[in-house]
């Protein structure tokens, strides 16, 4: 995978003030925030705080993906580092202030985890051009010192599509946003293009659990069983979600109404609780995690850049896991095929519904 480009990672910090909601790593054993140095060889004097999107940690997908590239780099690089919690239904001011108060509190680098960032993040790094920014899902151009994370969910979600259309015994699936934005509707593409690939018959049911500018569809795992159920009782037996931590109620349905389940963003084979897992056929996952670790390498090194970072199939951003083998072994040369394809310009992916 390509190496991140940023500016120039120069002085920021993390605080427990204006609505900074720090996570509390330092008894966790695994935990990446506020005790920097981890077991890397030389502590790295980097400092770098990370805003989690609607859910935040322990959500066993999106945020979650992050995290994991925070703590690697807080273990392998010396880096110190901090993350921090949204509030639920929190304004766009709060997010202004958690970012600029790391930036005035002398963190280096300022990683926000989502689209909803993309107006703090644009407002608030121009203030700051000593501080590099990174914002995960969302494309900002003209800022020297910001970085673009993004992914291509559509190519992801088109072999989620694809899976769920070859195992479907009722030729009936179904597809659950958490918020209908333009970023979650790359994976509703993906995923029904998969799927009319495979058999342009099969039946796709489409629910979003919220309309902007309400983002509780991302955290809100009874809203989640609640579509998934009603989608079940219509008929699909196999469900499909980018809806963040809301995530959890679609799985817990699967398990009480024996359905198949999709995941997203981690591999929720491996998140899920024992009773979970055989309902687990695969997840589109796209690896924020090494996104996210790569850009804090580079900024260690110094050789960053700004300006937006695309991560696909070709490269490993990102792809379909294979976890469950049992269930995922009658499929996956067809999968790997149209995988290719994808890679080599024989299938366009479209990116919108």
């Amino acid at each position: 995978m390509k190496r991140s480009n940023a500016a120039k990672f120069a002085a920021v910090a993390a605080a427990g003030v204006l609505a900074l909601t720090a996570c509390d790593n330092a008894a966790d054993d695994n935990g990446a925030g506020g005790n920097g140095g981890g077991d890397g060889e030389a502590a790295s004097e980097l400092k770098v705080g990370l805003a989690y999107d609607v859910g935040g940690r322990g959500d066993r997908s999106f945020n979650d993906s992050a995290y994991r590239g925070l703590e690697q780099a807080a273990e392998e690089l010396g880096v110190e580092t901090q993350d921090f919690e949204p509030a639920d239904g929190e304004a766009e001011s709060a997010k202004e202030e958690r970012l600029a108060t790391m930036a005035e509190e002398g963190y280096d680098l300022v990683i926000a985890v989502g689209f909803a960032y993309d107006a703090a993040v644009q407002s608030v790094a121009p203030e700051y051009p000593e501080v590099d920014f990174a914002i995960v899902d969302s494309e900002i151009e003209e800022i020297d010192n910001v970085t673009s994370l993004v992914f291509a969910e559509e190519q992801a979600s088109f072999l989620a599509g694809a899976a769920a259309a070859l195992t479907t015994e009722e030729d009936h699936v179904g597809f659950v946003g958490g918020v209908e934005t333009p970023l979650i509707r790359k994976f509703e593409a993906g995923f029904v293009a998969g799927v009319e690939h495979v058999n342009e018959d099969i039946n796709v049911e489409i629910d979003y659990l919220s309309q902007p500018p309400d983002f509780s569809g991302f955290n809100d795992p009874a809203q989640g069983r609640e579509a998934a159920q009603a989608q079940h009782d219509r008929g699909a037996d196999v469900i499909y979600h980018a809806a963040g931590a809301s995530g959890n109620g679609i799985l817990q349905s699967a398990v009480e109404n024996e359905f198949t389940f999709i995941g997203v963003d981690s591999d929720q084979y491996e998140n899920a609780e024992d009773e979970q897992k055989p309902y687990v056929l695969t997840s589109a996952i796209k690896q924020v995690d090494v996104s996210v670790f790569e850009l804090i390498s580079a900024a260690v090194d110094g050789n960053v850049e700004g300006g937006i970072q695309r991560f696909d199939l070709s490269e490993g951003g990102v792809d379909y896991t294979t976890s469950n083998e049992e269930a995922i072994e009658p499929i996956q040369e067809e999968l790997d095929e149209l995988k290719q394809q994808i890679i080599d310009g024989d299938i366009e992916v479209p990116t919108q519904p």
